[in-house]
């Protein structure tokens, strides 16, 4: 392969569409692209609730980054260090030593890992939400504590297992609570002695609303379905301490909760800090609307960890760290790329807000699109068709489908794989004799 060397760090929303395109769009030979990615496939997050809940396999909302991008070379492992200035990364693979990458052409793109507070006891007992991995954990760890709450007589350990908080009433925060509580009560129907009331389902919000993506009315909305469904909605609240398994919150309050999910927010990838590119306040990439990084030659970012310049709101407004945000800068970014190595005119990334949809459950939801006001059933069936058809590839597409249709006349399945956390757990047992 001839012709510049394409490196885009990052496998995920931005690498994964910028790689995509750039292999169909570069003619044989013009360029070669090298993609390093921490995992060896991209995560649709918007479906890792319904994974979580069971409405769909894990396996169907990941897309395998070397079956679809085939025309580039694809490594796993971790990027160190950026040293643009020598056009070198840091690559550190899985197992084995560190060596050095080189490029001509750089797209930056780690993307955003949980944004967390020194709140002690936070890093015990809290998962994020954020991998497929945390989806199949948090399924397990629900079913589980119904599984110990029904085989115990003690209040106390039925108090703590039946105790759920979940921490950021963002989009990732209300749907992960709202689609686990759904598949909880539908469980319930095969826990004796377990009822919805003794469940407690806790939302804690440090703000006066939740859903800032979405109109006030609509954040009102779904405090009201939340709420009705049983989930305890707790604004301009923050939690002051997890030590012990215990949440305290700044109130007074305080309650024993075996699961506490964190889901206050993302900030960019901490790889950024070793590199010598520009940043801004908040550690992004910096970069001008045509998503070339700022002062320096032959780089380009885009996502959640670069400060992108939204034109559509004028001076000094930035693009979201949304996905919806992600996917379309990756396009326009591989369509720059591809200019620029042609010698023609790049253009500024420009986008028409389509809205926003989130689900609250099996047939309940809320959205906005291009203006338009949804709630319940049909707002349920906007977020599966919008996120469906925005699912890369035709593959997963149908894979999500046919999980949709066989729910349709099959209920989903209630047991916990708990063993998955530790799998040579028995055998190690065996092994040792204890």
């Amino acid at each position: 392969m001839t012709g510049p060397r394409i490196l885009i760090v990052g496998g995920g929303y931005v690498g994964m569409y910028t790689a995509l395109r750039l292999q169909r769009r570069l003619r044989r030979d013009e360029a070669s692209v090298t993609v390093i990615g921490s995992q060896a496939y991209m995560t649709y997050q918007p479906f890792l609730p319904e994974a979580a809940a069971g409405n769909l396999e894990p396996r169907h909302m990941v897309v395998p980054l070397r079956r679809e991008l085939d025309k580039c070379k694809v490594l796993t492992g971790t990027v160190t260090e950026i040293r643009h200035g020598d056009r070198q990364v840091t690559f550190r693979p899985d197992e084995g030593p560190e060596r050095a990458v080189a490029y001509d052409v750089l797209v930056v793109a780690p993307g955003s890992v949980a944004k967390t507070l020194p709140i002690p006891g936070l890093a015990e007992c809290g998962i994020g939400f954020r991998t497929v991995a945390e989806a199949v954990y948090l399924r397990n760890q629900v079913l589980s504590r119904l599984d110990l709450a029904a085989s115990t007589d003690d209040k106390a350990v039925r108090q703590r297992a039946l105790s759920f908080v979940f921490i950021g009433g963002g989009y990732a925060g209300i749907e992960a609570i709202a689609e686990l509580q759904d598949m909880a009560r539908d469980a319930l129907r095969s826990f004796k002695g377990v009822t919805a009331d003794d469940m407690s389902w806790t939302m804690v919000e440090a703000t006066e609303r939740i859903l800032p993506e979405v109109s006030l009315d609509m954040a009102e909305y779904t405090v009201r379905q939340l709420e009705r469904s049983g989930i305890k909605v707790r604004l301009k609240t923050k939690v002051t301490s997890l030590e012990g398994g215990v949440v305290q919150l700044d109130d007074g309050t305080s309650f024993p909760a075996d699961t506490v999910v964190w889901t206050a927010g993302v900030r960019p990838s901490p790889l950024l800090e070793r590199s010598d590119l520009p940043l801004d306040d908040v550690k992004r990439v910096r970069c001008d609307a045509q998503l070339r990084v700022l002062g320096v030659d032959a780089a380009w970012s885009a996502g959640d960890c670069a400060a992108v310049p939204d034109v559509t709101k004028g001076e000094g407004a930035l693009c979201g760290p949304t996905a919806q945000h992600a996917v379309r800068q990756a396009k326009q970014l591989a369509d720059n790329i591809v200019a620029a190595l042609r010698g023609r005119e790049v253009k500024e990334y420009r986008h028409a807000y389509a809205g926003s949809v989130a689900s609250l459950g099996l047939h309940r939801g809320v959205a906005e699109v291009y203006g338009l006001k949804l709630r319940g059933l049909p707002a349920w069936w906007m977020h599966r068709t919008y996120h469906v058809v925005r699912l890369p590839t035709t593959n997963r597409k149908l894979r999500v489908l046919a999980d949709w249709t066989l729910a349709l006349f099959f209920r989903r399945e209630i047991v916990s794989l708990g063993s998955f956390a530790d799998p040579r757990r028995d055998f190690e047992r065996a092994a040792t004799g204890r």
